[in-house]
């Protein structure tokens, strides 16, 4: 709030921003999005429901149906811009999951989060990850997005923004054919910070290959299975 949006605001005064939001209690969730939805370039928020909550043993607030119905309805609550949510992977059903937090308030979805996955250092035997486990990102996890966006979409024509392994335009292709309306690009930028920029100038390519002049084809249609 003192400095990272301000210098955004002036050297990026056009861009929109999506703020994450993460904490360990309902009361930290509750107190970011009240503060950081002031901000002016701050255009919406993701809540990022896979955090541990510390008063309630430790378990994510994302795996069960009624603490994320509880959490997102307190930030809806507070929150000056629309609430996406951020929903974890790491669940048996994300259905039950995806309309509690609808019901909540939630104005949208961003599908996925990380796996949990863990590495270990063979020479010691050890998890080389303090924490023992950690967020496992990149392409391997993109069938796992397409497959939770794909049942999320089934239940709710809330927007998705699709995310989890999108190397390339077609792997925007297929999250959007999987139910997604925009695309999200995380580990892809950390091999090569150009590339979302690639993707943008592929995707008319890929389109092209692939028959369709435009993306209407993924327009939203509601199947309640």
């Amino acid at each position: 709030m003192a400095e990272k949006l301000p210098w955004l605001a002036q050297h990026y005064p056009e861009l929109p921003i999506i703020a994450n939001v993460a904490g360990n209690t309902l009361d930290d969730y509750v107190s970011v999005c009240q503060a950081i939805s002031t901000a002016p370039n701050v255009h919406a928020i993701e809540l990022n429901i896979s955090c541990p909550n510390v008063a309630h043993g430790g378990l994510e607030f994302g795996t069960d149906p009624q603490s994320a119905a509880q959490l997102t309805a307190a930030c809806v609550a507070v929150s000056q811009v629309p609430v996406y949510v951020k929903l974890s992977p790491n669940v048996t059903d994300i259905r039950p999951i995806a309309q509690a937090v609808e019901q909540a308030g939630a104005a949208g979805f961003s599908l996925i989060n990380t796996l949990v996955g863990m590495r270990i250092d063979i020479r010691t035997g050890e998890p080389i990850l303090a924490n023992q486990t950690g967020g496992l990102s990149g392409p391997a996890i993109k069938p796992v997005a397409v497959r939770i966006i794909r049942q999320v979409r089934s239940i709710s024509a809330l927007p998705i923004i699709g995310m989890g392994g999108v190397q390339n335009a077609t792997d925007a292709l297929e999250l959007l054919a999987a139910g997604a309306n925009a695309i999200g690009v995380g580990t892809a930028n950390f091999t090569d910070p150009f590339a979302c920029p690639k993707m943008i100038e592929q995707l008319p390519i890929e389109m092209t290959k692939y028959g369709f002049a435009d993306l209407s084809r993924f327009a939203v249609t509601q199947e309640v299975k």
